[in-house]
């Protein structure tokens, strides 16, 4: 169980880039985190590590975000544990580019499925705690392909998308029970997401000049999930070197 003013976090896809990143921040602050992960187990106990290398706390929670029951069961492991469930990151994501005349059902279904039905999957179970206790945060992170759309990406263009317009309803539903709900919105960030890109050309649509890096994510997911942040509600947050 929790101990007095513990909080609890779970980060989904936290076994590297930005998920290891807001994991390894939210530790720094205090907070236990959970380290969801589907098959990589090897870069997931790298950012317990890291956590622990830092005196923080945490645990693996491996399961698959795609599948309803799976994470409505890891939910319950984590209730089962501390008692309480206080921050929620949405970070989970995959990528499979393709131009839509030619990109296949499974290629749309696999990035909208992982990238957009997982917030149903793992945000149900933990926003009814939530309410029962009449607090928490809920972070999501987007994409600004979600803003702007990126030609070769329109199944995680959509995908993205589909997270700011959940965060943003999401938010009005939760809001009077002390729940906030919000994004950030990465531009194109130093992670293994960008592999196959063409680099230059990027940084070249970037008025920062330069891609961003994970802890530049991190901080902002930090300071949302944080007591600072109580009134900032359905926002969605910005961290693309002014892409956007």
């Amino acid at each position: 169980m929790t101990q007095d003013n513990e909080k609890i976090a779970l980060v989904t896809g936290a076994g590297k880039g930005i998920g290891r990143a807001v994991a390894v921040a939210l530790a720094g602050q205090g907070v236990f985190v959970y380290i969801n992960y589907l098959s990589d187990g090897a870069s997931a106990a790298q950012t317990l590590e890291d956590i622990e290398a830092r005196n923080g706390q945490g645990a693996l929670l491996p399961f698959d975000v795609t599948r309803s029951e799976d994470s409505k069961k890891a939910v319950q492991t984590i209730l089962k544990d501390k008692g309480a469930l206080h921050i929620l990151v949405n970070n989970a994501g995959i990528r499979n580019d393709g131009l839509l005349a030619m990109m296949k059902e499974e290629s749309w279904q696999s990035v909208i499925s992982t990238n957009l039905t997982s917030f149903y999957n793992v945000t149900k179970p933990v926003v009814k705690q939530m309410l029962k206790n009449r607090s928490g945060r809920i972070v999501t992170v987007t994409s600004a392909a979600g803003q702007m759309g990126n030609a070769g990406q329109v199944n995680y263009s959509a995908a993205k998308s589909g997270l700011i317009g959940a965060t943003k309803a999401l938010a009005r539903e939760v809001g009077n029970r002390n729940i906030t709900v919000n994004a950030v919105s990465p531009g194109f960030i130093e992670t293994r997401m960008l592999n196959g890109m063409d680099m230059d050309r990027i940084i070249e649509t970037i008025p920062a000049k330069r891609l961003g890096r994970p802890e530049e994510v991190a901080h902002a997911v930090a300071f949302l999930c944080s007591d600072k942040a109580a009134y900032i509600n359905g926002q969605i947050l910005g961290v693309n070197g002014g892409l956007v």
